[in-house]
Formats: C-alpha cells, sequence, structure tokens
C-alpha cells in the first residue's frame, strides 16, 4: 500500500509540473513568461562560460604564455563543434516547442528523441575524424611548432566531449521548449562546479601533474556528467517530452528540417570560427606572436560570458515565441518578439559598456605578463562580434597596419553587421507574420 501511495504521488507531482510548465508558456504575460525563462536559462550558460574561464585562469596559473596560447589556438575547434551542437539544439527546441503549442506531444517526443539519438551518431563522428585529423586542423588554426604539443594535448579531450555535448545541448533546448530550465540550470551548474574542482586535480603537481591536458580532461568529465543528469531527468518521465527508442523515426525530410533552423544560428559560430582562425594566422606572421595569440585567447574566453548573457535572454525568448507560433497566435508571437528586441538591445549596450571600462582589470585576472595585458586590452576593446564583414578586413587590415589591423578589423565589421540587421529586422519579421497566416490558412 506505502508503495502505491508512494507511486500517485510521484504521478500527481510529475502532472501538475507539466500543467505548470504548459501555464508559463501559454498564458503568463509573454514579457514575465521570458523573463521567467531567461533567469534560469542565463545562470545555466554562464555556469557553462565557467568551464571556459576556469580553464584559463588555471592554465594562467602555470605562468606559461605558450600553455595560454595553446589554449587559444584550439578555440576555433571548439567554435565549430558548438556550430554543430547548435544545429541540433535549434531544431530541437523550435520544432518541439510549435508542437507543444499544437498539443502535439506525440510530434515533440519523436522530434526529441529523433534529433538526441541522431546527435550522438554525429558526435562519434565528430570525435573520430577529429583524434585523426588533429595535427592538421590546429596547423591550420594557427598552432606554431611550440604550441601544437600542448594544444593537441587539449584537443583530444574537447573530441572526446563532443559524445556527450551535441546530445546534452538538444536535451537543454527541449527542456527550455517545454520550461523545463530548472533541470538545465541544475545539469549545467553541477558540471561547472565539478570543474572548478576537478582543474586543479588534474593540472597542478600536487595532484596528477597533467597541465594543460588536465584541464581539458576535468572539462570533458564534468560535461559528461551534465549530460547524465540531464538523460536521467527525461529517462526518468519527469519531462513533458517523453524519450523512447519507439519515437526514434529518422527520414532525409526530417534532417533538413532539423538543419533549416538550426543554420542560422550555427552559421553565427562557424564565422566566429573563421574569425578567430584568421585573426590567429594573422597574427602568426607578427612580431610576439604567440603573446598576441594568448591574448586573444584569454580576451576570447571572456567576450563568451557577455555572449551568454545575451544568448540567455533570447533562449527564453526562444521557447515563448515558438509555443505562440504552433496555434498561430499572431498577437503573442508579436509581443514577444518585441519585447526580445528591446531586451536584447538594452543587455547588449550594458555589455558592451561593463566591458570597455573593464578590459584591462578583466585581463589581469588571468595573465600578467605586460604585452599579453597590453595586446589583449586592444583586442577586448574591439571585439564585439564576428560576422562575414569580419574576413575581408582581417585579411587585409594586418598587412597595412600590423597589430592595430587585427584591433580595427571588428568593430568596423560591427558597424556594418549593425547597419545589416536594422535594415533587414522589419522584412524579416513581416515574412514569419506572412508564413504564420498562411499555416493558419491552410492546416
Amino acid at each position: 500500500m506505502g508503495d502505491s501511495f508512494f507511486g500517485l504521488w510521484v504521478s500527481e507531482m510529475k502532472k501538475n509540473m507539466n500543467v505548470e510548465k504548459e501555464s508559463l508558456l501559454a498564458s503568463v504575460k509573454s514579457s514575465k513568461a521570458i523573463i521567467d525563462m531567461a533567469v534560469p536559462a542565463t545562470l545555466a550558460l554562464l555556469a557553462k562560460a565557467v568551464y571556459n574561464i576556469v580553464d584559463t585562469a588555471y592554465i594562467g596559473m602555470l605562468n606559461s604564455d605558450t600553455a595560454l596560447a595553446a589554449v587559444g589556438v584550439t578555440l576555433p575547434l571548439l567554435l565549430i563543434m558548438v556550430s554543430i551542437e547548435n544545429i541540433f539544439a535549434a531544431g530541437a527546441g523550435v520544432l518541439a516547442g510549435r508542437q507543444l503549442g499544437e498539443h502535439d506531444k506525440e510530434g515533440a517526443n519523436r522530434t526529441v528523441t529523433t534529433i538526441v539519438g541522431f546527435s550522438m551518431v554525429v558526435g562519434i563522428g565528430l570525435c573520430i575524424v577529429g583524434i585523426l585529423f588533429e595535427d592538421v586542423l590546429l596547423r591550420a588554426f594557427g598552432a606554431s611548432e611550440a604550441v601544437l604539443p600542448q594544444a593537441k594535448d587539449y584537443a583530444f579531450w574537447m573530441f572526446i566531449a563532443a559524445l556527450f555535448n551535441l546530445p546534452a545541448q538538444s536535451l537543454n533546448c527541449a527542456a527550455r521548449a517545454e520550461s523545463s530550465v530548472k533541470i538545465s540550470s541544475v545539469a549545467v551548474i553541477t558540471g561547472a562546479v565539478l570543474n572548478v574542482i576537478l582543474d586543479p586535480i588534474f593540472m597542478f603537481s600536487w595532484g596528477l601533474n597533467m597541465g594543460v591536458e588536465g584541464a581539458s580532461l576535468a572539462t570533458t568529465i564534468s560535461q559528461c556528467v551534465t549530460f547524465l543528469i540531464l538523460l536521467i531527468f527525461y529517462m526518468g518521465g519527469f519531462s513533458v517530452i517523453k524519450i523512447k527508442p519507439k519515437y526514434f523515426k529518422l527520414s532525409a525530410k526530417f534532417i533538413w528540417d532539423v538543419v533549416s533552423i538550426g543554420i542560422p544560428t550555427a552559421v553565427i559560430q562557424i564565422c566566429l570560427a573563421v574569425a578567430t582562425s584568421l585573426t590567429n594566422i594573422a597574427a602568426k606572421t607578427l612580431p610576439d606572436a604567440d603573446l598576441i595569440i594568448a591574448a586573444y585567447g584569454v580576451v576570447q574566453r571572456l567576450i563568451l560570458i557577455g555572449c551568454y548573457v545575451i544568448m540567455g535572454f533570447m533562449q527564453g525568448y526562444q521557447p515563448v515565441a515558438s509555443y505562440a507560433f504552433g496555434p498561430k497566435n499572431e498577437e503573442r508571437f508579436n509581443e514577444s518578439a518585441k519585447f526580445a528586441f528591446k531586451g536584447s538591445l538594452l543587455l547588449t549596450i550594458v555589455v558592451a559598456v561593463i566591458y570597455i571600462a573593464l578590459a584591462k582589470p578583466l585581463i589581469l585576472l588571468f595573465n600578467r605578463n605586460p604585452l599579453v595585458v597590453e595586446y589583449g586590452k586592444w583586442l577586448f576593446l574591439s571585439l564585439i562580434r564576428q560576422c562575414l564583414f569580419y574576413v575581408p578586413f582581417i585579411l587585409s587590415l594586418p598587412g597595412i597596419m600590423g597589430v592595430k589591423g587585427i584591433y580595427f578589423s571588428q568593430p568596423a565589421a560591427d558597424i556594418l553587421t549593425i547597419i545589416v540587421c536594422i535594415v533587414l529586422i522589419k522584412p524579416m519579421k513581416r515574412d514569419i507574420i506572412k508564413n504564420m497566416k498562411l499555416d493558419a490558412k491552410y492546416n
């Protein structure tokens, strides 16, 4: 009888949790719903940033500019893998969010199960290809002979981490689609805290004395724990969306649907990876090349924190907008988009002001080499967002202006990006509303 009572209590608790999640997405004022979703999503992303920041901070304690440069040249690889993660994650979040908005839970189950399963296969492929072509990739991204051995040590465990990170990101976005943002936060924060603990144990002489490789291994173990927490949540039946083998339905059309949604997000990360690798290559020909690359690596990881704040806010917007798009609720969709635009613009300005004011003190937290700090300070001031415009600037300006060409390439590209965004935002919004009305007409 006791077991029966406990079983009923757990079942009722799960049911109440699911009703509360759907209420948040469907009926709570869109601005409040976005904030309620964005706060834990932002905390989760900031916790994820701890992986990069903690690694950089601890590696800085090794008092080796070569070690910092080694981590810096692995950044394009990390960004490429994140871009692939985002293809699956965005597909899971948007498609499942629409299906939940249409009360098609069976469809959401199929979507998430299939994406998670397929992302595991892709993760295996990335791991194998990355390890086989490690030397070629790192040299292409600017690794010098002095930097290459430690860069290989760090990159190896990054490739192993792809086995966990791809499905974990998909589960994270699926959790946001059903507004289960708390479990996402718990999973990522647990992994981040574990990384803080494991890094020094694996890296320093009083522990396992693995150096740079130890930092990467500690991160990989921590990310595996994050994945396992999310997997237990879904397999344990606490989620609205269910993951079961019977829901796995892979097809060419399904892959296209996922990729077409995820590609815009992935392109941003790929452009950032290209820009980072081109910066490393441009710096490689200059005096103090390894110091510049080390500074750039520190700056990029610090910039990720600001990006994660803005991304967290937008991740709060995404499930609310997707849930409104499903039943063709045009008014709620417009309210969500308007609030998200104003909020993201304000956050961008705040983040930029903080970085401009605190550039040098922030870099001093990770390295006290005067040259690294000086290079990093100016890189920090110029680095806001990478995009397609950055490529011609970084290919031409350093040859004309030296290291100043690296500083000025990015703000010039950002100005052009802002202009394009302002021009395109209204037509893009009109197209979304038009498609929503067409779907409502024919469905």
